[in-house]
Order: structure tokens, then sequence, then C-alpha cells
């Protein structure tokens, strides 16, 4: 994949064609994934991740081999729901990165286990093939 190494305003006056000026970096998007082996792709459902970036159809790099500690954004497995939630590991707490949810203690009887630390967030603009097919 090319990367154009400029930055586009959001505002609506536009901006010159890249194509014109402007040379192409190479970047290949394996590069964003550290642990390839240990690593999956997830997609986000719903808004109680909004305040850390994370919205409804994001793509989720997931990594496994990454040690889970406090204030990292996770993937577990909560009596057999997944969900994607700060972790807090000294209060037991899976927390909401919006103020409309409350935390979700983890409780002795619970049947909890993480399945990774989200390393990286994709927003999708536009449905995928990826996306499309999951739902």
């Amino acid at each position: 994949m090319k990367v154009i190494p400029i930055s586009a305003s959001a505002g609506i006056t536009g901006f010159e064609s890249a194509c014109e000026e402007y040379s192409q970096l190479s970047i290949n998007l394996d590069d964003l994934i550290e642990h390839p082996a240990s690593s999956y792709l997830g997609v986000a459902s719903g808004d109680s991740m909004v305040e850390v970036g994370v919205f409804d159809g994001d793509l989720l790099l997931v990594d496994r081999h990454l040690d889970a500690k406090t204030g990292d954004v996770i993937v577990a497995n909560l009596n057999g729901e997944f969900c994607c939630k700060i972790l807090d590991v000294e209060r037991r707490l899976l927390i909401s990165a919006n103020k409309a949810y409350k935390p979700v203690a983890i409780g002795g009887l619970d049947t909890f286990s993480i399945e990774g630390v989200v390393s990286k967030s994709i927003r999708c603009h536009r449905p995928t093939y990826l996306l499309a097919n999951h739902q």
C-alpha cells in the first residue's frame, strides 16, 4: 500500500490533488501487528467505549501476547459473552468508556478470561466486506 505523506484538513475548503506533487511512501499494514502469531481482528459493537475512540463497527487489533494491565483496553469473555472494556486489575472491574454505563465487577463465581489487549483500532467510514459478513 502506498501512503501519501500529507495531512488533509477536515474543513470544507479542500486541498490540492496529492497525486500531482507528492511522492509515495510504502507501508505494509502487517507492520502494525507486533505479534502476528498471537493477534486477531475483531469488530467493535455498541457505544460503551466511545470515550477512548472505539466506536461501533471499528476493527480492533487484539494481541494475546501482551500481558493485560490496569488501564488497558481489552477483549474479555465474561460468563460466555465477549466484551471490550478497560481493565482495572486491583479492583477486579471492567470499565466502560462511556459514562452511561456502570463498571462491571468480576466476581468469584464469574467465568472470566482475557482474550487479548486491544493494541490498535481502525475506524471504518464505509461498510467493508469483513463487516458485512460479520452481521
